[in-house]
């Protein structure tokens, strides 16, 4: 087999054949396992240098058992190199493939028609065109097995499952990212170190209509069951984002917080319920219940 393919071939057929094998076997998610570990890729040039020096040495011992040869035999070796030289000389492999023919030749190959001195030749078709033909009907066979008769999972189906995933991927992720919370999915922070700053928001942005302690001035009491605007974690939070009633003076604060800031303060709002403010405000707005 080694006489029989060149160098130049057996090479890189080996060496992709191993980065394949590797590539099969390491599990490297979405990314080329010798990018996604930088050592691997060492490991191939390793592996390419190993093969290219396997090469020089069988050559090597090639050689020396050349020299050991008698003249007749070393005449029927050379022989046999030029035959394999011949066999896998490029221009020769093109001229198959393209199945051309000599310009000596073309007399053999001119029909017998003559149009202003134009002639036409009977060429046949390029065997690689030939070749792509017939893989084209072998895998349009395939093809209409698969999808119509055993009823393969099509381009439509294919998208609609890759959405799906995405749509799961798109979930999961704005569970873990703060700053893509909003009044559809907010929750409810209890923590106390959410809660503490929370109430550095407040402290900051809120008192001055709420009071320290939240008992109401300019703006309503947050610490009875009553709510204007409706109560729970998400009518809060999205109260403090788009603002209050309009005319009353309460401002979206969306422009200058992060929706994670806004669900500390919402969430540190709602731990007021209840307790005693020095100067409560009448009760404003309905009774809230979840």
């Amino acid at each position: 087999m080694r006489q029989s393919i060149p160098a130049w071939i057996r090479i890189p057929v080996f060496f992709l054949l191993i980065v394949g094998v590797l590539e099969y076997f390491i599990d490297s998610g979405d990314n080329y396992a010798f990018i996604e570990f930088p050592l691997l890729s060492a490991v191939l040039v390793v592996i390419l240098l190993f093969l290219i020096a396997a090469e020089a040495i069988l050559n090597a011992i090639e050689n020396v058992m050349f020299q050991a040869l008698t003249p007749e035999a070393k005449e029927r070796y050379m022989r046999a190199q030029q035959e394999r030289i011949k066999k896998y000389d490029l221009k020769r492999i093109y001229r198959k493939l393209a199945g051309t023919r000599p310009i000596s030749e073309e007399k053999e190959l001119e029909l017998d028609h003559n149009y202003d001195g134009i002639k036409e030749l009977d060429n046949k078709l390029p065997p690689w065109w030939l070749y792509s033909f017939y893989a084209s009907i072998v895998f349009a066979a395939g093809y209409l097995a698969y999808y119509h008769l055993w009823d393969g999972e099509n381009q439509v189906a294919e998208f609609e499952k890759e959405m799906l995933a995405a749509k799961i991927q798109v979930e999961e992720y704005k569970k873990t990212a703060p700053d893509l919370v909003n009044a559809e999915n907010v929750v409810l922070l209890t923590e106390a170190a959410d809660l503490k700053k929370g109430e550095t928001i407040y402290q900051t942005n809120c008192m001055a209509c709420h009071a320290p302690d939240g008992g109401g001035g300019i703006g309503p009491n947050l610490t009875d069951e009553h709510w204007i605007l409706g109560g729970g974690i998400k009518n809060v939070f999205h109260t403090v984002s788009e603002g209050g009633r309009a005319g009353k003076g309460m401002i979206a604060w969306k422009s200058s917080l992060k929706p994670a800031e806004i669900q500390q303060v919402a969430s540190y709002v709602l731990s007021l319920q209840g307790t005693s403010p020095a100067n409560p405000k009448d009760p404003e707005g309905d009774i809230w219940t979840e």
